[in-house]
């Protein structure tokens, strides 16, 4: 996705910095100030930050998380179902993506897309 491309480069960036100012501690990295970053550095780095993982649900407390999984994509689904509003959705979006395996949700994207998806149906 864009956001792991993100990541990805945004790691490289400061990684490279970081040799370059002669550290070699990974511990530096989180425990001293960031370097001066670019403008496409400062975006990348605040998408970053933005981007935060499900909150535990103790309706699902084992270690298997596929139905949390199912449950936090369908919740999506109700919230645009019930909206309409994808931005407004969003975060419930990111909850889903940061559970499930991307060939889970890209699967039901394109289920969706064919109308064959065995969840709540949305109507576009």
């Amino acid at each position: 996705s864009v956001l792991v491309q993100s990541v990805r480069r945004l790691s490289t960036i400061l990684l490279a910095r970081i040799k370059i100012m002669g550290e070699t501690k990974l511990n530096k990295i989180f425990t001293d100030s960031i370097p001066d970053l670019s403008k496409e550095e400062s975006v990348l780095l605040d998408q970053v930050k933005a981007v935060r993982t499900t909150p535990r649900d103790a309706r699902f407390p084992s270690q298997n998380q596929a139905n949390h999984c199912w449950n936090r994509y369908n919740e999506w689904l109700l919230c645009l179902k019930q909206t309409k509003d994808e931005e407004g959705c969003k975060a419930l979006r990111q909850y889903a993506t940061s559970i499930c395996p991307s060939i889970w949700s890209e699967k039901w994207d394109e289920e969706r897309e064919e109308g064959t998806f065995a969840g709540l149906k949305v109507d576009n």
